[in-house]
């Protein structure tokens, strides 16, 4: 059985800002439409420590189980467009 979304949160939860504002992103874009699959991936990947994720999102070392590979490229696709939504609201803004 899957956590609940309120446990999940919390698990998003990290010692890393960054890693906080990314998990925390993919569970509410992401995780209610995602195959079971990914889901029990993500619940998984929660377990590993702050510094392997890290080094898994900024693609330092890729996981050895394809399904965590997976999660984390669309960890990385959420990351890589709110950065494009940022980046262009910031070149419509009035200067």
């Amino acid at each position: 059985m899957l956590p609940s979304a309120g446990q999940l949160k919390w698990r998003c939860r990290r010692g890393m800002r960054e890693l906080d504002v990314l998990l925390e992103r993919y569970l509410q874009e992401r995780y209610p439409s995602a195959p079971a699959a990914e889901q029990q991936a993500f619940v998984a990947l929660l377990e590993a420590p702050d510094p392997q994720l890290f080094a898994y999102v900024v693609q330092r070392e890729v996981p050895a189980d394809p399904e965590w590979a997976h999660v984390i490229a669309k960890l990385r696709s959420l990351e890589s467009n709110a950065t494009s939504v940022d980046d262009d609201r910031r070149s419509r803004a009035p200067c």
